[in-house]
């Protein structure tokens, strides 16, 4: 009774945040910051010609797994002035730090795009888990990546530096689960209870790129 009352209180919490957010002019709007979406402590104040969207995730994740057609569709539609990248995690667990060693490997030897999905299949829906290095190599060498030099890469300063700079992205980004979606290094959206599934977190991308253009349009309009 106690966990029914507390999800009620909960329920009817978020109903009444949600209806009570307001826009300038008394218009609704449909997302609100803190609840739908967080802004990222030392984001850029301004909005930028140039947006990206980055999703933080992990071969290792079954929720990354089932995100991967929705993102799939959404770069198909996104806005031209938006670029989309992936940030592998490692969260201190030894299988997701294979796996993000041998993506970023992969994209710094520029492993053709279908390895992603292909990998998401080979786990997922083959159960076939890789537990190496060396059957990573196995597996990109399908793709026209040489398996030796591909060894070599994964343990080369390039490799290195960049999971160090992903890592310390996750930290700085605030993201404490997968899959979770950042915008312009400034907003961060992922699952909870106002977020319930992956078409509204990327409805959430949508509001907020319409948002930023908005705002960069407005910025330039007061310049002249």
């Amino acid at each position: 009774m106690k966990k029914f009352t507390k999800s009620l209180i909960l329920v009817v919490g978020l109903l009444s945040l949600a209806a009570a957010v307001q826009a300038q002019g008394g218009k609704p709007v449909p997302y609100q910051e803190g609840l739908h979406y967080f802004l990222i402590d030392g984001a850029p104040a301004a909005p930028v010609e140039k947006m990206e969207l980055a999703e933080a995730f992990s071969y290792m994740c079954s929720h990354c797994n089932t995100f991967e057609p929705y993102i799939t569709a959404w770069q198909k539609r996104k806005p031209e002035h938006v670029s989309f990248r992936r940030i592998p995690v490692v969260f201190g667990r030894g299988a997701w730090e294979l796996y993000a060693r041998g993506y970023v490997t992969a994209e710094l030897m520029n492993v053709p795009e279908e390895a992603h999905m292909a990998m998401m299949d080979r786990l997922w829906k083959e159960k076939n888990v890789m537990r190496s290095m060396e059957e990573l190599a196995d597996f990109y060498s399908q793709f026209g990546i040489d398996r030796d030099k591909f060894l070599a890469t994964s343990g080369s300063f390039a490799v290195e530096t960049r999971l160090m700079k992903d890592q310390q992205k996750v930290r700085e980004y605030g993201i404490t689960g997968t899959p979770s979606l950042i915008l312009n290094g400034k907003y961060r959206i992922a699952g909870n209870a106002a977020v319930p599934s992956f078409d509204v977190m990327l409805d959430i991308v949508d509001f907020l790129i319409a948002s930023e253009s908005a705002g960069k349009q407005q910025g330039s309009a007061t310049a002249n």
